[in-house]
């Protein structure tokens, strides 16, 4: 069995025709089944319905309601996973069950699907693209911007970027409160947004109704731990030391998605319970690739090119990187301040 060579595409030197050989490769994945599809999507409805009402039945034992608010956040995680696929229309094998499937998820996800559809496109489209910062999850500012911001922009950033304060907080905040009226809701579906609010409402209601206080401090806490899973995640698809940005015309999308999308080698059972979206780089070369082929894409495709991956210790390693150094072409630490030496007059 040869080594695997190097992926063409995460290099320098990019060339087109490496682009259509990973196109065409990738290409074998994307067929559609809705036997496999309504499995994923049905079988984690029924885990994050069970583990709920388990952790309710559960109460108030903690170390039995801890780990199963914990395994109910992944059950969420991995419906949000989905949304976000049926939101490519890549899940199921057509557009309308897509969309009903999408609009059926959201209220667990506490996402809107027609916003986060539209907005999430948008990401797709401006990925990599220093200039369009905006439509990235997490924002990141570039060395050259930090030396030039002053005091209070520079210690807002540092809040910003601070894990401990962007997992929870950025959770709770995202998905709790950013997601009753996301960006663009106004133009892109503003009835469909008040629609799934209400339908939230009448969720807890039910929470409240059948389980009480209980019922809603254990919904409370499976939002918080999703919250803080999809932030982590969120952070390093796209936030790693050899991560790639650039500037048009410069900007090659095909290298944006393949070096400046990461792929999470965090092991099988973290694989599962993410719906497999930790192979991020793939999905964005190939959005078309349904959630539930994306593994054994990512794998095969390692066989034949030595594609980078990421770990657990460099995963967390990737929370002390906050500027995209533009010359070094790489995700760096703040810089160390300096301290302004007096001058000393020459006798």
């Amino acid at each position: 069995m040869h080594a695997p060579s190097s992926l063409p595409e995460i290099t320098p030197n990019y060339r087109k025709e490496a682009e259509r050989e990973i196109r065409r490769f990738t290409r074998d994945w994307t067929k559609r089944d809705n036997r496999l599809a309504s499995l994923s999507y049905f079988g984690t409805f029924a885990a994050y319905v069970l583990t709920l009402w388990l952790a309710v039945q559960a109460w108030p034992v903690w170390w039995l309601v801890v780990p199963l608010i914990i395994i109910n956040a992944f059950a969420g995680v991995r419906l949000y996973v989905i949304q976000h696929d049926l939101g490519h229309n890549s899940f199921f094998s057509t557009k309308r069950l897509n969309t009903l499937a999408g609009h059926a998820s959201s209220i667990f996800t506490l996402t809107p699907f027609s916003v986060m559809q539209f907005n999430h496109n948008e990401h797709h489209s401006h990925l990599g693209n220093l200039d369009e910062r905006d439509t990235t999850e997490i924002f990141t500012m570039t060395l050259r911007e930090w030396n030039e911001a002053g005091f209070w922009k520079r210690l807002q950033y540092r809040l910003y970027r601070n894990p401990l304060l962007m997992i929870p907080v950025g959770g709770l905040f995202t998905y709790v409160l950013a997601y009753r009226w996301p960006k663009n809701a106004a133009r892109i579906a503003p009835l469909q947004v008040l629609a799934h609010n209400a339908g939230l409402v009448a969720w807890v209601a039910l929470i409240w109704a059948l389980a009480g206080t209980p019922g809603l401090i254990i919904y409370a806490g499976t939002v918080f731990t999703a919250g803080c899973i999809g932030v982590f995640l969120v952070y390093l698809q796209h936030n790693f030391e050899d991560t790639w940005w650039d500037r048009k015309p410069d900007l090659n999308p095909a290298r944006a998605a393949l070096q400046g999308s990461s792929a999470l080698n965090l092991g099988w059972l973290f694989d599962f319970a993410v719906a497999n979206i930790t192979y991020h780089d793939i999905h964005h070369f190939n959005a078309n690739i349904p959630s539930y082929r994306l593994r054994v894409c990512h794998l095969a495709l390692r066989e034949k090119y030595d594609v980078q991956t990421i770990g657990w210790l460099e995963a967390f390693r990737s929370f002390t990187l906050k500027v995209w150094d533009e010359d070094q072409e790489r995700l760096v630490p703040f810089p160390k301040e300096t301290a302004t030496q007096p001058v000393v007059p020459a006798e």
